[in-house]
């Protein structure tokens, strides 16, 4: 099929964008890595009056490091992320978690920013900001704000985004004395997982002081998993956090996979990702 007919739009400055937001209001559509936007617009999902191409937008795809810890801009391909030596160094679980996204045609154009505005519940980048703390740094014609990872994603393609906003950077604060682990089931490479888990772990010799297990493709957002997380520094046991998990998940079903697989996919991958933290066979 065909798109529906729309007025096209390059802004070359977030000023014009934000006139671009304001005349065409809800029936204007981003454009920025396009890898989910044109499918929907060629199969007429989506018929907005207006696109407005942000790739354009100075400033908006830089990885830099920052006094406050790690900054990517929104416009940073995937394909660049996923290559960086400050995001190994400075995020290593966002790098792990890369290769898992799509294709490689799709990660030489998707954007973080991108990614994280759609808020598909079976994506990874969104789990990962919430395990790493990350805030969402949008601007709008009425000033910049800062969102909370762990508050932005609201829903199925659902976010804490208000009319006339746009994400321009993500900010990951430094973290020290944590080890990270990420992985993912799906059907197959490329597809959307049934379950991921994006996992951090901070240990000492006897005990897991602190942990953050973010999975995804099991909620209508990414899940944090506060009763497994507990279960797990009460006793450092994977067996007693796995039990928590199966009754704190609560996943839906669809064509792909019913509430109990995407659970007990959830549990293998608990195991899975934590043994390795832990340094513990699996």
């Amino acid at each position: 099929m065909k798109p529906a007919p729309f007025d096209y739009h390059r802004p070359t400055s977030l000023a014009e964008t934000f006139d671009l937001l304001e005349r065409y209001g809800d029936e204007g559509r981003i454009l920025a890595g396009g890898q989910s936007l044109v499918p929907t617009l060629n199969m007429r999902l989506a018929t907005p009056r207006a696109v407005i191409d942000i790739n354009h937008l100075p400033g908006l795809s830089e990885i830099r490091a920052t006094s406050a810890g790690l900054a990517i801009g929104a416009l940073a391909r995937h394909e660049a992320i996923e290559h960086d030596p400050l995001v190994r160094e400075r995020a290593p679980l966002i790098a792990a978690a890369l290769p898992l996204v799509g294709h490689a045609a799709i990660r030489a154009r998707g954007t973080f920013g991108g990614s994280l505005a759609l808020a598909d519940p079976a994506a990874e980048l969104p789990a990962c900001v919430v395990a790493l703390d990350a805030t969402i740094r949008v601007a709008s014609r009425r000033g910049t704000r800062e969102i909370a990872a762990a508050g932005f994603f609201q829903g199925v393609y659902t976010t804490a985004l208000t009319a006339g906003e746009v994400i321009v950077e993500i900010i990951i604060p430094t973290s020290d004395g944590w080890r990270d682990g990420f992985d993912e089931l799906a059907r197959r490479q490329g597809d959307f997982a049934l379950a991921g888990l994006a996992a951090r772990v901070r240990r000492d010799d006897r005990a897991v002081r602190d942990a953050r297990l973010v999975f995804f493709g099991v909620g209508n957002a990414p899940v944090r998993a506060h009763q497994t997380e507990a279960a797990l520094k009460a006793a450092a046991d994977i067996r007693a956090a796995q039990r928590a998990l199966a009754t704190e998940l609560d996943p839906p079903g669809d064509i792909h996979g019913s509430p109990q697989l995407r659970r007990h996919l959830a549990g293998v991958l608990l195991e899975r990702v934590v043994s390795k933290l832990l340094g513990r066979a699996s």
